[in-house]
C-alpha cells in the first residue's frame, strides 16, 4: 500500500470509469478513499480529460504534485470504440435525450459506410453538441439545451487519425476511432449519419487510449480500495 506522503508528492492513477459514473463522481470517490484510509485532510486530486456518463474506459486520475501534469496527458491523442445507430437522432447525439427524428436507411451501403470512414480522416472541422460542458458566455452549454434555448455554437479544428469500421449489422455500426484532444465522438456520429442521407446517434463508446497508456492497464474501484486492506 502507497503511503499518504506518496500520493501527496503524486501519483497517476489508471481507472476504468463505470458507466454511468460522471468524472466527477469517479474523482471524488478516488480522492475520498484515499483521505479516508490514509487519514490525509486534504489532497489535490484531479483527471486528465473528461468521460461523458454513458461512457466508459480508461481515465487517468492525478494526485499531488502530479496534477501539475495534467495538461500533458490532456494534449496526448485518444482511441475509443463504440457503436452508432443509423436511422434514428437524438438531441444530445447520445442515449442522454429520447430519439426526436427518425431517417430512413435502406438506401446505405456497405460501401457507402466504409467510404465515409476513409474520407473522414486528417484534419476536420467539427462542431461540439449542445449537450456539452463547453462553456459561452459564461454558462455550460448544456444548461442552454435543457432550457430550450438556441445557441450558436462555433466549429473548432480536430483531426481523425484513424476511423476504422468494424463491424456492420444495420442500423448497428461499430467502429474504432484514433483522434485529437477535444474531438467528440457524438458529434461524429452525428455527422456520420447526415452524410449517409440519414440520422445516426451514438449508443456505446468506451475510450480505450490515451497517448501510449491502456484501458488494459486500468483498475477499477474495487481492486483500488482493496489496495489500503493488503
Amino acid at each position: 500500500m502507497l503511503t499518504d506522503q506518496a500520493y501527496k508528492d503524486g501519483q497517476v492513477l489508471l481507472f476504468d470509469k463505470p458507466l454511468e459514473w460522471t468524472s466527477f463522481q469517479l474523482v471524488n470517490k478516488v480522492r475520498w478513499l484515499i483521505r479516508k484510509n490514509l487519514d490525509i485532510k486534504k489532497i489535490k486530486v484531479g483527471h486528465a480529460g473528461t468521460l461523458d456518463p454513458l461512457a466508459t474506459g480508461l481515465m487517468i486520475i492525478c494526485t499531488g504534485k502530479f496534477t501539475k501534469r495534467i495538461n500533458e496527458f490532456m494534449g496526448h491523442p485518444k482511441e475509443y470504440i463504440g457503436t452508432f445507430i443509423l436511422g434514428s437522432t437524438t438531441p444530445s447525439y447520445d442515449l442522454e435525450t429520447e430519439i426526436d427524428q427518425t431517417f430512413p436507411i435502406d438506401h446505405i451501403t456497405e460501401d457507402a459506410i466504409y467510404a465515409f470512414a476513409k474520407a473522414y480522416q486528417g484534419k476536420i472541422q467539427q462542431q461540439p453538441p449542445v449537450f456539452s460542458a463547453l462553456k459561452k458566455d459564461g454558462k455550460r452549454l448544456y444548461e442552454y439545451a435543457r432550457k430550450g434555448e438556441k445557441v450558436e455554437i462555433p466549429t473548432r479544428e480536430i483531426t481523425i487519425y484513424d476511423f476504422e469500421i468494424t463491424r456492420i449489422a444495420l442500423p448497428e455500426v461499430d467502429f474504432r476511432v484514433h483522434c485529437s484532444k477535444g474531438t467528440y465522438i457524438r458529434s461524429l456520429a452525428n455527422d456520420f449519419g447526415k452524410q449517409l442521407g440519414s440520422g445516426a446517434h451514438l449508443s456505446t463508446l468506451r475510450r480505450t487510449k490515451i497517448g501510449d497508456l491502456t484501458v488494459n492497464d486500468a483498475q477499477d474501484l474495487t481492486t483500488f480500495e482493496a489496495l489500503f486492506t493488503t
